[in-house]
């Protein structure tokens, strides 16, 4: 786990801000996808529960790491069913993982660019805008499907810094996929952290390859710019 006294914060002018897993619980993405969506899914087209949550889960492990992996509007097409509208059935379970909103006052406070960089399709990331403040509590949000890269990609840091120029030796990305962290790492950005327990109702990870933290109340960015 991170020793918040090892990040330099006076080195940081950008902090790079993955969404769901990150700043919002993973808990909400986990449920849809392995459980109301196979049992709506069987609902919908006449089938068995476990045969549709089955199929589902092999069907849709065959994107892993493509953008259509976070496509709303793929899937919506691919399974016959309005997969937005079906989220909403279970928006309720939208929520912070814990201390974020205070970190992001410490970010602003401390005079640093907060930009949230997902791979949430807008179909998504419209729903966790409309109940949460997130989008108030940070400086842009910026879309990798509006680049048609997910983060996974190198080419994804190139476009990014096109509409959102930052210097990579003076930037931390925390982010909960570890990929994405590999392909930040490869491009040059300098400081980079894990999330330790994306998804507050599963056990927390073994993570080697990068520091991590549990939660955000470990980090305490300081200065003024």
């Amino acid at each position: 786990m991170i020793v918040p006294a090892t990040l330099d914060w006076s080195s940081i002018d950008t902090v790079l801000l993955d969404m769901d897993g990150t700043l919002l619980d993973l808990h909400f993405d986990s449920f849809f996808w392995l459980e109301h969506l196979p049992v709506r899914y069987a609902d919908i087209h006449k089938m068995d529960t476990k045969e549709a949550r089955e199929w589902l889960h092999e069907r849709i492990m065959k994107e892993y790491g493509t953008l259509n992996w976070y496509c709303l509007d793929y899937w919506s097409q691919e399974l016959n069913v309005d997969i937005v509208a079906l989220k909403k059935e279970v928006a309720d379970r939208i929520a912070f993982r814990p201390h974020v909103q205070d970190f992001l006052k410490q970010v602003k406070a401390a005079g640093m660019r907060s930009v949230i960089v997902t791979n949430a399709h807008r179909g998504s990331l419209s729903l966790k805008l409309e109940r949460t403040d997130l989008a108030e509590r940070v400086d842009s949000i910026v879309c990798s499907h509006d680049f048609g890269l997910p983060k996974e990609d190198l080419v994804f840091w190139t476009k990014l810094q096109e509409v959102e120029p930052f210097n990579p030796q003076r930037t931390l990305l925390i982010d909960d996929s570890l990929s994405v962290l590999a392909s930040a790492k490869k491009y040059g950005i300098r400081y980079l952290l894990a999330i330790s327990q994306p998804d507050s109702q599963s056990p927390l990870r073994d993570i080697d390859e990068f520091d991590a933290l549990e939660h955000f109340s470990e980090l305490k960015p300081e200065g003024e710019k």
